[in-house]
C-alpha cells in the first residue's frame, strides 16, 4: 500500500467517516442486523455504536492495521463481541451459510474486485440472510452534468482516496451476484458534493 496508504489514508478516511452527518444514515443501515454479522470495509468502526441489540457478534473485515488500531475504543466499547476475522473482503476466511446479515458501508466504492466480494458475502450468508448497504456511486439518469465530473475527477479521486470510485453502481453489482434488493433509498447528501454522486441506501436479500 505504501506509506500513504498504510499510515495518512486510515486516518483521512477515519476523520471522514466519523462526521455527525454520516450517524443518521448508519443507524439506518444497522437496523434489522441480528445474529452473528460479517461486516465488510469495517474501517476504523463508526458502525459499532449502531449495532442493535438482536446483533450477538460481528467478524470486521479490515485490511488496514493502522484502521483497526484506531478501532480499538470502539470496539471496547462494543455491546457484543467484535473480531478482526479477515483482511479482504475478497476472499472470506468462512464456510458456506456462516452469517445470518451483512453489512457493508462505503466500501463497495473502493474494493478492487466488488463483483468477487459480493460474491463471498451472498456465499457465507445463511439462505434468506440480509446485506444492509451504504454506498456512494453514479449519479441517476438525468443528472449528466454530475456523471461527467465523475467520470472527469475518478482518476485522481481513486488516487487520492485508496481507489475509490465515483462511478460504481452498488445496486447492479448486487443484482448481478445474485442478490435481490427489497428496500432502497437513492439520495444525495447536503453536505457532500453532488460529484460524489448518490448515496444508496437499502438491504438486498440472499436466495
Amino acid at each position: 500500500m505504501g506509506c500513504y496508504g498504510e499510515h495518512v489514508l486510515p486516518r483521512i478516511v477515519n476523520a471522514a467517516c466519523g462526521a455527525k452527518t454520516a450517524r443518521p444514515l448508519r443507524r439506518r443501515v444497522c437496523e434489522g442486523l441480528r445474529g452473528e454479522v460479517v461486516e465488510i470495509g469495517f474501517g476504523t468502526g463508526h458502525n459499532v455504536p449502531f449495532y442493535p441489540p438482536a446483533v450477538t457478534g460481528v467478524a470486521a473485515i479490515e485490511p488496514s492495521d493502522l484502521g483497526w488500531r484506531l478501532a480499538a475504543d470502539r470496539v471496547r466499547a462494543a455491546r457484543v463481541p467484535v473480531r478482526r476475522a479477515g483482511l479482504d473482503g475478497q476472499s472470506l476466511p468462512f464456510a458456506d451459510d456462516t452469517f445470518d446479515t451483512a453489512l457493508s458501508t462505503w466500501t463497495l466504492c473502493t474494493i478492487p474486485d466488488a463483483d468477487a466480494a459480493l460474491r463471498e458475502v451472498r456465499r457465507v450468508l445463511k439462505p434468506g440472510g440480509t446485506f444492509h448497504f451504504l454506498e456512494h456511486g453514479l449519479a441517476p439518469e438525468g443528472d449528466e452534468g454530475v456523471r461527467r465530473w465523475q467520470r472527469r475527477l475518478e482518476p485522481v479521486h481513486k488516487r487520492l482516496f485508496g481507489g475509490c470510485h465515483l462511478t460504481r453502481q452498488a445496486v447492479d453489482m448486487l443484482t448481478a451476484a445474485g442478490f435481490r434488493v427489497t428496500a432502497l433509498d437513492v439520495f444525495y447528501q447536503k453536505s457532500t458534493p453532488k460529484t460524489m454522486g448518490a448515496d444508496s441506501l437499502g438491504i438486498a436479500l440472499s436466495p
